[in-house]
Formats: C-alpha cells, structure tokens, sequence
C-alpha cells in the first residue's frame, strides 16, 4: 500500500508553533513514528508552504497511490484550486487536521475540501495522521 502525506502552509513549524495547539512534536519525529507502526505502507511526505506545489504534489501522486493524507493547514478554508485538484484525480483523499478546528475561530468552521475527500478526521492531535492511515488499511 502506497499513502502520501501532504502538509500544508507553517506546518513545517510544527513542534515550535503554538504547542498549546499542535503540540511539542515535529512532523518529521512523527512520521517516523507512522513509519514504524506501519510497515506495511510504503509512505511519501511532503510539505510546502506554497499553494501551487500542493496542487502539483496532489496530482502528481493521485492517479497512482492508494490514499493521500492532506492537511493543507490555512489553504482548507481558502482554496477552490486544491479542491479542483483532488476532484480531478482518482486516489482517495483524507482531509486532516491536528486542532479540532470547530472549536477555534469561526472562519475555521469551513472547508472547500471537506466535500471532495473521502472522509475528514480533526482534534486528535498528530494521530489524526495515524487514524486517517488506519483508514486506508481497513
């Protein structure tokens, strides 16, 4: 089984940024972690901060991977063109996140992908990731 992981804008900061909301973990420290509980799954990360290269990640991997994990971080409430992205491809699409986000502020209440994706997992902290994984599995 072949899962990407994308991650999106300032969580390259994850571990730093505001741990009372993300926590004191970098992503990388937690993917190995996903890595060793699961291998089985031959696994991809990527991060970027830039609108664009997520489009591009989502569809270079999207016609060919069994699942992809999307946390687009900010880009969730404000993105039409990564929403087209995963429409236009064939790989499942969990939309991720760490905080429950419908308990921050209201602009956070909308996704434009939440529609698009297979499912949505939010306020499980970096297990969101292993729980949106474990889906893909079963």
């Amino acid at each position: 089984m072949k899962i990407l992981i994308v991650n999106g804008p300032n969580l390259n900061l994850l571990g730093k940024r505001e741990p009372d909301v993300y926590g004191n973990c970098s992503f990388e420290t937690y993917f190995q972690k996903l890595v060793k509980e699961f291998p089985q799954v031959e696994f991809q990360y990527f991060q970027s901060n830039i609108e664009g290269e997520l489009i591009d990640k989502i569809q270079e991997y999207g016609f060919s991977y069994d699942g992809i994990v999307l946390n687009a971080g900010a880009y969730t409430h404000t993105s039409i063109a990564i929403a087209d992205a995963i429409r236009a491809i064939k790989t499942p699409v969990i939309e991720v996140h760490i905080s429950n986000v419908f308990q921050r502020e209201e602009y956070r209440h909308h996704s434009f992908l939440s529609e698009v994706c297979k499912g949505v997992i939010c306020g499980f902290g970096l297990d969101s990731y292993r729980l949106a994984v474990e889906s893909f599995i079963l």
